[in-house]
Order: C-alpha cells, then structure tokens, then sequence
C-alpha cells in the first residue's frame, strides 16, 4: 500500500488555519482628531466611547483613535473623510467651510445663545439641512456636538466691539472672523492646536476657541482675560462625530448599526458635559489669576448689531440659501 505524503496535507491544512484566521480578524478603523488624548477633553472621550462601544458590540469592529492631530493635521482631516483616508473624527465642521460655505452657519455669532437653545436645534430644519449637506459631501455624522466658547485676550477684558478694536485675533471661522474685523480687528486663521504658540510668540494678542479647547490647550496661560459664555454666549460650535461615506458603506450592517448605536451613547454623553464645560473652563482660569467676565443682554446685543452686518450679511450673500439658513435657526425657540 502506497504511503500517503503529509507534506500536502498539512500545507492544505495550515492555509485553511490561515484562512480562517484572515476572515475572522476585525476590520480596524482609523479616527483621527486635533484634540488632547487622555486628558480629561470631552470631545476625545467622545471618539473613545465610539471606539469602546464598537469593539465591545462583537461585530468584528475596531477603532483605533489617533488624538492630538497625530495622524492628519486638523485641517486636512475633512478631505481625508471625503476620500475614505481617515474614516473617524471629532471635527469643528466650519474648519470645511472653504469646501462648503453653508458649513460656517454652525459658528455664527449669537445663533445659538446658550445649551439649551443648542440641544433643541439638534432636532430642527436647520440641523435636517446642515446633515443633508454633510452627506452630499461624502460624510455622515454620528454624534451631535455644539461647544459653546468664549473670548479672551493678553491686553484685557473684551466685553464691547470698542475692546477689540487694533487687537490680532485668533478667530476659528469667517463668520467670526467678518465680525471681529468690522469692530476693528485683524484676524490671525490658525486651528485651535496652535493658539498657544500665536499667543505665547506674540503672532496673536486674543482668540475665540471652546470652552474645552480654552482648557485643553491652557490658554490660561497667555491672557489676562476671559470673556465666558455664561447666559449670553455669542460663540458656539457645531463639532460632531463625523464619518467617511465611503468607510461606513463598506461595513456589513450588525457593523454599520453598532457605530450608529455607539454614536448615540457618544451624543448622550456630551449633552451632559456640555454645561459643565464652561464651569471647569471658568474655575480654571480663576484658579490661574485670570480675570473673567461674562456678556449683560445690551452688550451682547451691540455685538449682534456688528454681526448682522458684517457675518450675517456676508454669508446670506456669499451662500445660496444663506438667508434661509440663518432664518431657520432663529426660528428654533
């Protein structure tokens, strides 16, 4: 009887081993952000509740999160989500406005106003549009995140459009940007993650950023005043969760379902920590001998007066349906 090779059989053997290892192994994803890790910033712990929610759903998903801008800088992120490079981020969605300039209606002075006001433009027109247009772009969005923010400058307190003028603004977007210009500004366009080099070299003598960026960054130590949000806040964000299009469709659906249902829980825990942000940011300052103050009604409203005419005007006549944007938020009470 003839003798049967085992060297055949068993190389068969080790590439079904192989195989089966190969279509076992999780799909990783990529999530990239400009934000500290591991240090307490609330929108790299959204990114991470993604990443644990994922992993512990058992659909073979992983997400492995890049913080710090340590993988994309912050703004090449959103052309990387367009393409598929990057498939995760925690993303200041007016950063992209120079792609699509109804974007910078999520950082438009005075929309917003307070949390509460921002919660409930989650669930409006409004919101329906801006989403619309993020998924034309090739992008969806997996969790909601309004930050509010604030002012702050080395010289001192900037509470009326007269504090600022002849001051070198860091601003974070146009809209912004055309305000502090109008009441006699110039204007420094850096991302958060840069602001305290500007400030520290003397590139930048204030800046608007987050409450959490306020702190993450330590801004607190290059200014001597802190304008804060409090009841009259002229700057909110709109900072999601965002994912490539093109990553999201390529995953099986128990997958795709996970990271929506992950996405919830990443939303849900912002909208608790939102408040407190602006807390922490203020006792921090506080504690580093910084000066803060907040807005009255009638200062706030001087500045609505500088926006209406510079960011308001400026973007219904540069952005199609403009007009139509700005009036839906307001619309939300």
């Amino acid at each position: 009887m003839k003798a049967i090779s085992r060297g055949p059989l068993l190389a068969a053997l080790a590439a079904v081993c192989l195989a089966g290892t190969a279509v076992a192994a999780p799909i990783v994803l990529r999530a990239s952000h400009q934000f500290p890790g591991g240090k307490g910033d609330a929108r790299d712990e959204m990114v991470q509740i993604i990443a644990r929610e994922a992993k512990a759903a058992g659909v073979d998903l992983e997400v492995q999160v890049y913080p710090g801008a340590s993988l994309f800088k912050a703004t090449e992120q959103w052309n990387a989500l367009v393409n598929g490079q990057l498939d995760i981020s925690s993303f200041p969605l007016d950063y992209a406005s120079g792609k699509v300039r109804a974007f910078s209606a999520t950082l438009m002075p005075g929309l917003v106003r307070s949390h509460d006001r921002a919660r409930r433009l989650n669930d409006s027109p409004f919101m329906k549009t801006i989403r619309a247009k993020v998924e034309e772009a090739g992008v969806i969005v997996l969790a909601d995140a309004w930050l509010a923010g604030a002012v702050a400058s080395k010289k001192g307190c900037i509470r009326k459009p007269a504090d600022i003028k002849g001051l070198k603004i860091r601003s974070a977007g146009p809209t912004f940007a055309a305000m502090w210009q109008e009441a006699g500004a110039s204007i420094v366009s850096i991302p958060s993650n840069e602001v305290y080099n500007a400030l520290q070299t003397g590139v930048a003598d204030a800046t608007d950023t987050s409450s959490g960026s306020f702190v993450s960054f330590r801004i607190y130590e290059q200014v001597k005043c802190l304008t804060a949000p409090g009841d009259n806040a002229l700057w909110f964000m709109y900072e999601p969760v965002l994912m490539s299009k093109k990553s999201f469709d390529r995953l099986t659906k128990p997958q795709q379902e996970a990271l929506l249902a992950a996405g919830r829980k990443s939303q849900a825990y912002f909208e608790k920590e939102a408040k407190g942000l602006d807390e922490q940011m203020v006792k921090v300052f506080k504690q580093h001998n910084v000066e803060v103050v907040t807005l009255t009604p009638a200062e706030f409203d001087e500045w609505i007066q500088i926006a209406q005419k510079s960011s308001y005007a400026q973007f219904a006549k540069e952005v199609p349906d403009g007009r139509s944007l700005i009036d839906a938020a307001l619309s939300v009470k």
